[in-house]
C-alpha cells in the first residue's frame, strides 16, 4: 500500500495530471461563489469535460474542484451575508458579524485555514479508512453488496432533512429513473416508449444538472441583487492566522464531525457544519459571543464542511455507496470507466484511491492559498446578480449534458427534470435520495440477480453481513418513527407544525424557495403525481419478461406505498390547515375579540405577502423554463452557437435588465468561447437542421 501511495504521488507530478488538478481547483473556487451550485454544481459542470480522459486525469480534475468549493463559498457569506452554498450559511452567523465590525480579513483567514485543515484531516481519514476497511470489503459477496445498495438509498432518504416519507418517495423515484433503458439481466428495453435515446438509459449528467442545476437557475434568477451594502475587505490577515492557531482543538473536532457526517449517506455538508457549530457552542464556557463574531463559530463549521466531502468518498469508493450528491456523480463516472467501487477498487485500482487522496490534500492547500491571494477579485464576482450569471450557466450546463449521449433528446429530458427538481425543492422533498437512487439502481438490480442465482431460496438473508446491514437500516427508521411520534405527542396541532416546515428548511439552507410550497396544494399535487407515476410504472412493467420485471415491480410497489402514505399525510395536513383557517374567519364575521383585531389583520397581511411571494417565484420559474425550451427549439433549428447568440442577449435584456453594451460583450465572449471549445477540448456542438 505504501508503494501505491508514493506511486500515485509521483504520477501527480506529471504535467497532464497537474494541469487537470489546477484547472479543477480554479473552477471549484469560481463555482463555489455562485449561490446554489456548490459541490454538486462543480462536479456536474466539469463531469462532461472528463469524457475521453484517463481515469486519473478525470479524478484529479473533479477532486480538485470538490476539495475547494467550500473554501470559496465563504467569501460571499462573510462579505455579503449571502452564502454561496447552504453549508456556508453557518459560517455567515459569526463571519458576517465579524466583517461588519471591520474584521473581514480576520474572519476570512480563520475560514480559509480551517477549510484547508479540514481537507487535510479528511484526506488523512480517507487514508486510514483504506487499510481498516480493506479486509471487510474483500469479504463481501453479492448479498452484502445488494444490501449496501439498499442501505445507501434508504439512509439517504431517512437521514435527509425533512419528512421521511418525502425522502423515501424521492429515493424510489430515483431508482425508477435508473431502471429506464436496457435491462442488465435480459437486455430488453424498459420504459423507453420506443425512444432511441431512452433505450440507452438516462444520462447521469442530464439527471444531475436537471434536478439540481436547472432547478437552481429557475429558483434564483429572480434574485437580482443583495439588498444590503457589502462590507469592506478590511482588518488584518495576520491576526486571524495567529488566532486560528489557538483554536486547533476546534479544528480537529470539527473535522472529525465532518468526516462522520460524510460517511452517513444523505447527511451532507449542511448538517455536518451545523453539528460542528453545535459542538462548538456546547463545549464553550462563554457562549454569549456566538452569532456576534465569535471565531469558534467560524473555525468549527469551516473545518467540517471540507472534511465532509472527504468523508463522503469513504463509503463511495470502498463500499460503492455514495454519501452525497457529488460523490454519487463520481461513482457514476467510475462505472462508465468500468471501475467497480468496493472489492475491485481496493485490489485492482488501489493507485486510483491514492490519486484521490493526494489530489484532495494538495487541492485543499492550494485552494486556501489562492483564496488569500485572490479574495479581492473573488469578492467582485459575488456582486454579480444571478440573473446575469443564469444564461451563461444554462448554456454551459446544456452543452455538458449533450456530450455524454450526443442527442438533443437528453437536453429535453434535462429541462423536464429541471421542472421536477424545482417543485421537489419548493415542496420540501429532498433531492439527494433521488440522485443516489438513480446511480444505484442498476448495481442494485445486478447484485440481486447474482444473489438469487448463486443462493437457493432466502438463505443469503442469514449471512452475518446481511444481518448487520439490515440492523443498520432498521435502527434509523425506528429512530425517525419514534422521534416523529414524540414530536406529535408534544404538539397539539400537527397542521401548525407543518405550516412552519418551509420556514425551518429555508432557515437551514439560506434559500427562501426551499420548502416554500410545503403543506400547500402544490405539495399535495406532487404527492398525487408521484402515486400516478409509480402506478403507471407498475402497469407498464407487466409487459416485461419475468426477470426484467422483477426490480421495476419491486420499486414501483415500494414507491406506490411511500407516495400513497405521503398523499394521505398531505390530505390530512391540508384538511387540518383549512379547518384552522376557517376559525379566525368565522370569528371575524361574528365580531373580533377586543384587542385582537390588529393581530388578525397582521396575520392576514403576512399570509398575503407569502402568497404573493410564492406566486412571483412560480411565475419567474415558469418564464425561465419557457426560455430554456425556446433555446432548445432554436438549437434544433440553427445549431448551438447561433441559438446562443440569439438567446443570451434576449435573456439579459428582457430578464436581467442589463445595459445593451453589457449584453453585447457578454454574448460575444460566450460565443467566442463556444467556437474555440472544439479545438481545445473533446466537445461536440449540437447542429441544427438548417445548418
Amino acid at each position: 500500500m505504501t508503494d501505491a501511495a508514493f506511486s500515485a504521488l509521483a504520477s501527480l507530478a506529471s504535467p497532464s495530471l497537474l494541469v487537470m488538478l489546477v484547472i479543477g481547483v480554479l473552477a471549484g473556487l469560481v463555482i463555489g461563489l455562485i449561490p446554489g451550485l456548490g459541490g454538486t454544481g462543480a462536479v456536474a459542470i466539469l463531469l462532461p469535460v472528463t469524457f475521453g480522459m484517463e481515469p486519473e486525469q478525470a479524478l484529479a480534475l473533479l477532486i480538485g474542484a470538490l476539495a475547494v468549493v467550500h473554501t470559496s463559498d465563504t467569501v460571499a457569506a462573510v462579505l455579503l451575508g449571502a452564502p454561496g452554498s447552504a453549508s456556508a450559511s453557518v459560517t455567515m452567523l459569526d463571519g458576517y458579524s465579524m466583517a461588519r465590525q471591520g474584521q473581514a480579513k480576520r474572519a476570512l483567514s480563520l475560514a480559509f485555514l480551517s477549510s484547508m485543515a479540514g481537507g487535510l484531516i479528511g484526506a488523512v481519514g480517507l487514508t486510514v479508512a483504506i487499510p481498516l476497511a480493506r479486509p471487510l470489503v474483500l469479504s463481501f459477496g453479492s448479498p452484502e453488496l445488494f444490501m449496501l445498495t439498499i442501505l445507501g438509498v434508504s439512509l439517504a432518504a431517512v437521514l435527509s432533512r425533512g419528512n421521511v416519507l418525502k425522502g423515501l418517495t424521492a429515493g424510489f423515484l430515483g431508482l425508477l429513473l435508473g431502471l429506464v433503458g436496457t435491462s442488465p439481466t435480459t437486455a430488453e428495453e424498459r420504459f423507453s416508449f420506443g425512444s432511441l435515446f431512452l433505450s440507452d438509459g438516462m444520462s447521469l449528467v442530464a439527471v444531475a444538472l436537471g434536478i439540481f442545476g436547472l432547478a437552481e437557475i429557475a429558483s434564483r434568477v429572480g434574485q437580482r441583487r443583495v439588498e444590503e451594502k457589502p462590507v469592506e475587505l478590511s482588518g488584518g490577515w495576520g491576526s486571524g492566522i495567529r488566532e486560528w492557531l489557538t483554536h486547533w482543538t476546534q479544528v480537529v473536532r470539527g473535522s472529525l464531525i465532518g468526516i462522520w457526517a460524510g460517511v452517513l449517506p444523505g447527511v451532507g455538508a449542511t448538517a455536518g457544519t451545523w453539528l460542528a457549530y453545535g459542538q462548538a457552542v456546547a463545549t464553550a464556557k462563554d457562549k454569549r459571543k456566538f452569532g456576534k463574531g465569535d471565531p469558534r463559530g467560524i473555525v468549527g463549521p469551516e473545518s467540517a464542511n471540507n472534511s465532509v466531502e472527504a468523508g463522503d468518498l469513504i463509503p463511495t469508493f470502498l463500499f460503492g455507496i455514495p454519501g452525497g450528491v457529488p460523490s454519487a456523480m463520481l461513482l457514476g463516472m467510475l462505472l462508465t470507466y468500468g471501475i467497480q467501487p468496493g472489492p475491485a477498487i481496493v485490489t485492482d485500482h488501489l493507485d486510483l484511491m491514492y490519486v484521490i487522496i493526494w489530489s484532495f490534500a494538495i487541492a485543499s492547500v492550494a485552494g486556501a492559498f489562492l483564496c488569500f491571494l485572490a479574495t479581492g477579485q473573488l469578492a467582485r464576482l459575488t456582486k454579480v446578480p444571478f440573473a446575469v450569471l443564469g444564461p451563461g450557466l444554462l448554456v454551459v450546463m446544456l452543452l455538458g449534458a449533450f456530450q455524454e449521449g450526443g442527442q438533443l433528446g437528453d437536453l429535453w429530458i434535462m429541462v423536464a427534470l429541471g421542472v421536477v427538481g424545482f417543485f421537489l425543492k419548493a415542496t420540501g422533498v429532498p433531492r439527494a435520495p433521488l440522485l443516489i437512487g438513480f446511480v444505484l439502481a442498476i448495481p442494485m438490480e445486478r447484485y440481486y440477480y447474482l444473489t438469487t442465482n448463486l443462493y437457493d431460496g432466502y438463505g443469503w438473508l442469514t449471512r452475518p453481513g446481511v444481518l448487520v446491514f439490515a440492523a443498520v437500516l432498521v435502527v434509523p427508521v425506528l429512530w425517525a418513527v419514534a422521534k416523529r411520534l414524540r414530536r406529535r405527542s408534544g404538539e397539539a396541532d400537527d397542521g401548525h407544525r407543518d405550516e412552519h416546515e418551509a420556514d425551518e428548511v429555508a432557515d437551514d439552507t439560506g434559500d427562501e424557495l426551499e420548502g416554500s410550497l410545503a403543506g400547500t396544494g402544490w405539495s399535495l399535487g406532487v404527492a398525487a403525481l408521484s402515486v400516478l407515476v409509480f402506478g403507471g410504472a407498475l402497469w407498464a412493467s407487466r409487459s416485461f419478461s419475468d426477470e426484467a420485471q422483477l426490480m421495476p415491480q419491486l420499486v414501483a410497489v415500494g414507491g406506490l406505498l411511500a407516495a400513497g402514505f405521503l398523499l394521505l399525510q398531505e390530505v390530512r395536513h391540508r384538511s387540518a390547515r383549512l379547518s384552522a383557517d376557517d376559525g379566525p374567519l368565522a370569528a371575524d364575521v361574528a365580531g373580533p375579540a377586543p384587542g385582537g383585531g390588529g393581530t388578525l389583520v397582521a396575520e392576514r397581511t403576512g399570509t398575503a405577502v407569502v402568497a404573493a411571494t410564492r406566486h412571483h417565484d412560480l411565475l419567474v420559474a415558469a418564464r425561465t423554463f419557457a426560455a430554456m425550451a425556446g433555446f432548445l427549439v432554436l438549437v434544433a433549428a440553427v445549431g448551438y452557437v447561433s441559438a446562443t447568440l440569439v438567446f443570451v442577449p434576449a435573456f439579459l435584456l428582457l430578464v436581467a435588465w442589463v445595459r445593451p453594451r453589457t449584453a453585447v460583450v457578454y454574448t460575444v465572449v460566450l460565443g467566442a468561447v463556444l467556437l474555440a471549445l472544439p479545438s481545445l477540448l473533446p466537445v461536440d456542438l449540437p447542429m441544427g437542421f438548417l445548418q
